[in-house]
């Protein structure tokens, strides 16, 4: 019996892609979050937190927490478990709230 996931379902995802985390490509598949495809990569952490700098990723999983926040072709506050990888996207990590470099 095969143990790979895909092979237990028949699954045919698609072919790969990639989209770049702070400048670095990032192999997705399709179907994949953000936080799914970093975690796949080895990523664990993302982005600080805004008063004592402390490294955070997915903590919940299912967009109820704020912890996975990255920063999606220049916008802020993105919830890396819930939006889509998708080909070519600029995910970059978050310090903070990710309103430092907003104007005002």
């Amino acid at each position: 019996m095969s143990r790979d996931p895909l092979g237990l379902v028949s699954a045919d995802p698609g072919p790969g892609f990639s989209f770049t985390f702070d400048g670095e490509p990032v192999p997705a598949l399709p179907g994949q979050s953000i936080a799914a495809a970093l975690w796949a990569c080895g990523r664990q952490s993302w982005r600080r937190t805004r008063r004592t700098g402390r490294p955070r990723g997915v903590f919940c999983g299912m967009g109820v927490c704020f912890d996975c926040l990255v920063v999606v072709d220049g916008r802020p506050n993105v919830r890396a478990c819930l939006a889509p990888a998708e080909p070519g996207l600029r995910v970059d990590g978050q310090e903070g709230t990710g309103h430092a470099e907003l104007p005002r």
